[in-house]
Order: structure tokens, then C-alpha cells, then sequence
């Protein structure tokens, strides 16, 4: 397994971007498929994108969609989310996760998950 540290949130205005940073131990990491979650109060934890092993293959949530980016350095050990456009409805505590196989929109799916890092963006 590895552990994932998350950073890079903060508070931002609507129509701001952000970057999210997820930062990976062990050797294993480019083995995994990448997620973002998010969970806003009192809601459910939602997908937000995956990125595959290789980072070719790509997967958004349609409210996120033309709007966020994700990508991978995997010599880094390092998935990022771009996040331009923010909106204050993408307010959560967002969340990165790594995962063996299974629906990469799926969060029980995912094996191992970082600690979150708030987003919050003020209208």
C-alpha cells in the first residue's frame, strides 16, 4: 500500500483556480490507478477524476468536467488536480485516493486514502 498526503488547498473567489497536490510513499505508486473524491457537509463523498497508471486514460464527473485536470508524475510520486474556473457549489474537502483495480468513479473501489485538504471558494 501507500500512504497519500494531500496539499494546496485554501480559500479562493469564484472564477479563481487552485492546485491540488497528492503526494505518494513507496515504490508501488505508479502501479495504482489515481481518484480524487470530494465531500461537501453534510453530503456524500463524490468522484471528481481518476487517471489511470500510465496517465493516458482519463475520467471526470460531469460537474467538474472542462473545468479541473488531473495528471501524474509518476518519477515524483505525485497526482495533481488542476482546478480552474472553481465555482462556490466545488466547496469540499477534497481527498486523493489510489486503487489496485475496480470503478474508478467508485469510492469503496479505492485501497488507500489521504487525510483531505479543504477547498473553500467564497462568490
Amino acid at each position: 500500500q501507500v500512504q497519500l498526503v494531500e496539499s494546496g488547498g485554501g480559500l479562493v473567489q469564484a472564477g479563481g483556480s487552485l492546485r491540488l497536490s497528492c503526494a505518494a510513499s513507496g515504490r508501488t505508486f505508479r502501479r495504482y490507478v489515481m481518484g480524487w473524491f470530494r465531500q461537501a457537509p453534510g453530503k456524500e463523498r463524490e468522484f471528481v477524476a481518476a487517471i489511470s497508471w500510465s496517465g493516458v486514460s482519463t475520467s471526470y464527473a460531469d460537474s467538474v468536467k472542462g473545468r479541473f485536470t488531473v495528471s501524474r508524475d509518476n518519477a515524483k510520486n505525485t497526482v495533481y488536480l488542476q482546478m480552474n474556473s472553481l465555482k462556490p457549489e466545488d466547496t469540499a474537502t477534497y481527498y486523493c485516493a489510489a486503487q489496485n483495480s475496480g470503478r474508478v468513479d467508485v469510492d469503496s473501489d479505492y485501497d488507500c486514502w489521504g487525510q483531505g485538504t479543504q477547498v473553500t471558494v467564497s462568490s
